[in-house]
């Protein structure tokens, strides 16, 4: 299914619709906020949490609701207007490394409470006042702190260890380690992905983005949650994090995007990742996200994108942290376990077979990978191959030590 295992070695691995009132948990109190009035607030929910079904109390604290998929916020893009939701793409050609072991587990807290979607919804994570209460704006809820992708890049605050390619690609494939790094001010993150890139630093970049990230602002916990990312003007107006704003098309009842992965990985002890995949289906020229082995999780239309309509130029992988430290000290925000690639299986988070799709809509290994950390003595990575893991590699850090002062 989504996700795998791995111990002491590396394995080789329609309904009647019913509007429900908005909980007091999820509508604006009568109080005022010194940054929002309850109008805004109030509206903007609205937008957000659309009519359900059904809703499924998550033993974590969230409330995922089933939403008729024709009712989601993605078609209230207007480029998206009148969609209707397509036929099943065409996948990629090549099943990656031969004698991947997967191994069926629920890997969202919610799906342990037995209780699933119906067929034709969508399990959407709510947005409760408090989520959009703890960001700076309404306009900078669900986006990323100011950011270049720029590898040279030392004054946004962004940090990486990536591995990363150039060339003409139609999609990326990896399996990932999931960890719980610590965050250490509610205003920082800490996460691992796949990029897909497309145009200049500029001002015009597109990007699409896939994994798990820890985000106290966001979320309101420090749990590992699955994400997904989009921008078509290097991230100043375009695009969000999850379902925040319309453009992805989400096609599943079975993963709710934003919602907490478990197990994570333990340090010295049993190791778990999850295998995310995008790629260009070529009979509709959509960008779509597969979770594990099969399921789809939906797409990015290609009319939301100018350059990434057509193609990507570069594809990267790893890890990033926000530091929003204004002192001269760095944060002590980790990247993946925490611990440097060194330390090797067990110890630090890894990439493992690391593919792209070529024009010819096949999956193949990447090869001319390059590694880079933006500060190598607070965050590094190392790679490798070899016939279990294909391209792989151990990335992360502590952030701030005596290095890395």
């Amino acid at each position: 299914m989504a996700s795998s295992y791995f111990f002491s070695t590396p394995i080789i691995a329609f309904f009647v619709l019913f509007l429900l009132p908005i909980s007091s948990s999820s509508a604006p109190s009568p109080k005022n906020h010194s940054r929002f009035s309850n109008k805004e607030l109030f509206t903007h929910l609205q937008k957000l949490n659309k009519p359900s079904t059904k809703t499924i109390q998550s033993p974590d604290g969230d409330v995922i609701d089933c939403v008729p998929s024709h009712l989601q916020l993605a078609f209230d893009h207007p480029k998206l207007k009148g969609e209707k939701l397509l036929d099943l793409p065409e996948r990629p050609k090549g099943n990656g490394v031969s004698g991947e072991v997967e191994v069926e587990v629920e890997v969202q807290r919610w799906r342990s409470s037995g209780e699933e979607c119906p067929e034709g919804t969508i399990a959407v994570r709510r947005t409760m006042e408090k989520d959009i209460l703890r960001a700076s704006s309404i306009r900078s809820f669900g986006r990323k702190p100011a950011v270049s992708v720029r590898r040279d890049s030392t004054g946004s605050g962004h940090e990486h260890a990536i591995g990363y390619a150039n060339g003409e690609f139609y999609g990326a494939k990896a399996s990932l380690g999931v960890w719980t790094p610590t965050v250490s001010t509610p205003t920082e993150f800490s996460l691992s992905q796949i990029w897909v890139i497309s145009g200049s630093f500029n001002g015009d970049l597109n990007t699409i983005e896939a994994g798990w990230q820890v985000n106290p602002q966001l979320y309101g916990d420090s749990s590992p949650r699955f994400f997904t990312y989009w921008t078509t003007d290097s991230y100043q107006g375009t695009g969000c994090y999850n379902l925040l704003c319309s453009g992805f098309v989400q096609t599943t009842n079975k993963i709710a995007i934003g919602a907490a992965i478990s197990p994570s990985s333990i340090y010295g002890r049993d190791q778990f990742d999850i295998t995310l995949l995008v790629w260009k289906d070529p009979k509709h020229g959509h960008w779509w996200l597969e979770f594990g082995s099969g399921l789809l999780v939906g797409y990015w239309p290609s009319r939301l994108f100018t350059h990434l309509a057509d193609s990507a130029n570069m594809v990267q992988f790893g890890g990033e942290i926000f530091n929003s430290h204004s002192s001269p000290f760095h944060t002590s925000t980790q990247m993946g376990s925490g611990h440097f690639s060194g330390e090797g299986f067990r110890h630090a988070a890894y990439f493992r077979n690391l593919q792209v799709v070529d024009s010819g809509n096949s999956l193949i290994p990447l090869y001319n990978i390059r590694v880079l950390a933006d500060h190598q003595t607070c965050y590094d990575i190392r790679g490798g191959v070899n016939r279990a893991w294909g391209n792989y590699f151990y990335y992360g850090g502590p952030g701030r030590n005596v290095r890395c002062p």
